[in-house]
């Protein structure tokens, strides 16, 4: 796993793809929203900037390739709905982290399952990954039911992990590994 390179991906409903500075607007309403950001560890966006700033750092690391970020885009509409990315990467040891969101107008059709899927299936079969880790407060239920489905596992509790909002947050840990992946049923 030397590289990251960021690919274009479809789904039935979706195109994941690498972001530019055109997405600024589309992905400030995502991360402005405070609904989005609950759970997150910032605050809600406050100007483009913030969304500029973020394509920025995707860019650099698209250009370095220590990183696999990607815009989720309604493929009827071409709008930006999301972001989803692997990284945190750890080559040697054949993992990385999973992060993502999705404006919440499209909470509940199953964008995010659809979007991790193909990320997931992007990581262990073309990045060669062998696990997958994710961490969420407790109390984001839908990112738990999201991540269950995905076939990920909890693996431990983490109390007063972060501080997110001005308290204290705990963090669950999810992992999920090639050989889970590989063996669920078909979808």
């Amino acid at each position: 796993m030397p590289s990251y390179p960021t690919p274009i991906l479809t789904t039935n409903r979706l195109t994941l793809r690498p972001l530019t500075l055109d997405d600024a607007a589309d992905l400030f309403a995502v991360f402005s929203d405070p609904a989005v950001v609950r759970y997150w560890s910032a605050e809600p966006w406050t100007s483009v900037a913030d969304a500029e700033t973020t394509i920025g750092h995707a860019l650099d690391c698209y250009r370095d390739q220590s990183e696999v970020r990607f815009g989720i885009e309604l493929a009827e509409t071409g709008v930006l709905i999301g972001t989803v990315g692997l990284h945190h990467v750890f080559p040697q040891n054949r993992r990385c982290e999973i992060g993502y969101a999705l404006a919440s107008q499209h909470w509940g059709k199953g964008y995010a399952c659809e979007a991790l899927g193909a990320a997931l299936d992007y990581g262990f079969h073309e990045l060669r990954l062998n696990r997958v880790e994710a961490d969420i407060d407790p109390r984001n239920a839908a990112s738990g039911a999201v991540l269950e489905r995905m076939g990920f596992r909890k693996e431990g509790y983490m109390p007063e992990r972060w501080f997110v909002h001005g308290e204290m947050a705990d963090t669950i840990n999810y992992g999920l590994l090639k050989s889970y992946w590989d063996a669920r049923p078909s979808r």
